[in-house]
C-alpha cells in the first residue's frame, strides 16, 4: 500500500505548501517516489499541465520538488475566486462551472468522489503521497461535507500532522484550540504537530513543547526555522505580495517596476523572475496609493475579473498615473488580463466574469477583446520579436482579441502570433504567462529599460537550488524516518 501523510494547518498561510515542497524534495533525495496532493485549493495563481489541465501553482512547485511532471490529479479541485461570494470551479484540470459559496457545498459529495479517484490515481506510481490541507480543520462551520481537510483524511484514511505558525504569534493557543474544536475521531487522526517559521534560538520553545504535550498528547516532529530560501520560491497566496510594498529607490542604477495590485490579481508569479534580479525593485502598489512617478516599467498583471479590476484601476486613478508614466517615456507590459485592459474595449456579453456588459479599456493599444469561447490552457514556446529571444510559458485565458495593433505582435509562437505593441514598442501586451522566466528574454528586455550588463541570474536553476536549501533546512531539525513511521500507521 502507498504511504501517505497529510499536513493540516492551524490556519491559512502557516506554510503548509512550503513544507510539502521541502519534505517532498527531501524524501525524493532519499530515493522515494514522492507525489504531492491537495484535494481542494483556492487560488487564482494557477499553472498549466502538459496535457492542457489547470492546477494550483503550489502543486506545480511541489511536483517539481518531486522531480515529476505536474498532473491534474495532484489538485483535483481548484476554486478560482471571481467575486466576494463566487468562484470558478476547476475539476481535474477542466472548468466544471461557477458557484456561489452556498451553492458550492451542495456540489461536495460529487466532488469527493473525484478527489478520491485522483488520490488513487496519484498513489499508483508513488511510494509516498504528501497531502496538503486547506485553511484549518477547526473551521467547524464548514465541516459538513468537507473535502479539503478532515473529510478527505477520514475518507482516504490518511494520518495527519498539524502545522502551527509561530511567526504570527499565538501558536500554542492555535494548536490547543484546534485540537479542542475537533471531535474524538479527528483528534485521534492527528498523530503529531510541527512548528513553522521560528526565528532565533529554538531551545526557547522547549518548555512550550512540554506544555503542548501535556495539553494535547501530541509529539513534536520539529521546530522549523524561518527559511530565507523560501523567498526565492513562487508564492501560492496573494498575501505574499504584502512584503513588496512601495519604498524608495534603492540606488541610481536600480530598475523600478511598478505593479498595481488588482483585487483579483492572478498568476502573480509572473513577477518572481523580476524579483530575483539584484538590480530590480518590484513595487506592489496597493489601492489608495499612486503608481510611482519614477518607475521604469509598469506591469499590468493577470486578473480573474478583468472588467472589475479595469474599473478599479480607473477608480484608483491608476489610469491617469499610467498615462503620465507613458508620457515620460516609461515602458508598459500587460499580461493576459492586463493585456486586455490596455486595449480600447473589453466586452463580456455572456457574463463569464460577472454581470454581462462592456467597459472602455485604457486605450493604449488599438485592440478590442470579447470574453467568449473556450478557455485556452496550453504550454507554449516561441520567440519574442523585439529582442529575438526564445521564450517558453503558458496560456490560460478566455477571450478573443483583435485590432490593428495585432499587426505588431509581441511573440511568434509555434501556434502563431500573439500580442500587440505600439509603434514605438514601449507599450505591449500578450496572453502568455511566464515570459520573464526565460532568462535570455528577461536580460535583453531589462537591458532596453536601462543600460546594464546581464546579471547572469538563472531563474529556473535558482528555484531548484532553493528547493534543495529548504529540504536541507527541514532535514536538519526533524527525523524523516519518524514521518515515514507515521505514514505507515494507516
Amino acid at each position: 500500500m502507498t504511504l501517505a501523510l497529510m499536513l493540516q494547518g492551524t490556519g491559512s498561510d502557516v506554510g503548509k505548501s512550503l513544507l510539502v515542497a521541502g519534505l517532498a524534495r527531501a524524501f525524493t533525495q532519499r530515493g522515494l517516489r514522492v507525489r504531492p496532493f491537495k484535494p481542494q485549493n483556492m487560488s487564482n495563481n494557477a499553472g498549466v499541465t502538459a496535457d492542457g489541465g489547470e492546477i494550483g501553482r503550489a502543486q506545480m512547485l511541489q511536483s517539481r520538488a518531486c522531480g515529476v511532471a505536474p498532473s491534474v490529479h495532484m489538485n483535483p479541485v481548484l476554486l478560482k475566486p471571481q467575486s466576494e461570494k463566487g468562484a470558478q470551479v476547476v475539476v481535474q484540470g477542466s472548468v466544471f462551472g461557477s458557484a456561489q459559496a452556498r451553492d458550492y457545498h451542495t456540489m461536495k459529495p460529487e466532488l469527493l468522489s473525484r478527489v478520491l479517484e485522483s488520490f488513487k490515481h496519484i498513489g499508483r506510481d508513488a511510494d509516498l503521497v504528501i497531502v496538503e490541507g486547506a485553511g484549518s480543520p477547526a473551521e467547524v462551520n464548514l465541516r459538513a461535507g468537507d473535502i479539503a481537510n478532515m473529510g478527505f483524511a477520514e475518507a482516504a484514511d490518511v494520518p495527519v500532522i498539524l502545522v502551527g505558525d509561530i511567526d504570527r504569534g499565538g501558536v500554542i493557543a492555535s494548536i490547543v484550540g484546534t485540537m479542542a474544536l475537533l471531535d474524538d475521531a479527528e483528534r485521534r487522526r492527528i498523530r503529531a504537530y510541527c512548528i513553522n517559521k521560528f526565528r532565533g534560538d529554538t531551545s526557547l520553545f522547549d518548555s512550550a513543547i512540554t506544555i503542548l504535550g501535556e495539553k494535547t498528547g501530541l509529539e513534536c516532529l520539529g521546530v522549523f526555522p524561518h527559511i530565507a530560501a523560501a523567498r526565492r520560491l513562487p508564492a501560492e497566496d496573494a498575501m505574499a505580495l504584502d512584503s513588496h510594498t512601495a519604498i524608495g529607490r534603492a540606488g541610481s542604477d536600480t530598475i523600478r517596476v511598478a505593479v498595481p495590485r488588482f483585487e483579483r490579481i492572478s498568476n502573480f508569479d509572473d513577477l518572481d523572475p523580476l524579483m530575483a534580479e539584484p538590480d530590480v525593485e518590484v513595487v506592489m502598489v496597493a489601492p489608495g496609493e499612486a503608481l510611482p512617478g519614477d518607475a521604469d516599467l509598469v506591469v499590468l498583471p493577470g486578473s480573474k475579473s478583468t472588467m472589475g479590476d479595469l474599473r478599479a484601476m480607473k477608480r484608483e486613478g491608476w489610469d491617469v498615473d499610467l498615462a503620465a508614466h507613458i508620457r515620460r517615456g516609461g515602458w508598459v507590459v500587460g499580461l493576459c488580463g492586463g493585456y486586455q485592459m490596455l486595449g480600447r474595449r473589453v466586452a463580456d456579453p455572456d457574463g463569464i466574469e460577472g454581470p454581462a456588459g462592456e467597459e472602455d479599456g485604457l486605450g493604449w493599444l488599438d485592440i478590442d477583446t470579447v470574453l467568449a469561447g473556450d478557455k485556452q490552457l496550453v504550454p507554449v514556446a516561441g520567440r519574442e520579436l523585439q529582442t529575438g529571444e526564445v521564450i517558453t510559458g503558458y496560456e490560460m485565458h478566455i477571450g478573443m482579441t483583435e485590432g490593428p495593433d495585432r499587426a505588431r505582435p509581441v511573440l511568434e509562437l509555434e501556434s502563431g502570433a500573439d500580442g500587440a505593441r505600439t509603434a514605438d514598442g514601449r507599450v505591449m501586451g500578450c496572453y502568455v504567462h511566464g515570459l520573464f522566466a526565460s532568462d535570455g528574454f528577461r536580460q535583453s528586455f531589462l537591458g532596453q529599460l536601462r543600460d546594464r550588463a546581464s546579471s547572469g541570474v538563472a531563474f529556473e536553476s535558482g528555484v531548484d537550488a532553493a528547493l534543495d536549501e529548504v529540504a536541507a533546512a527541514l532535514e536538519a531539525v526533524t527525523d524523516l524516518d519518524r514521518w515515514l513511521e507515521i505514514a505507515h500507521d494507516r
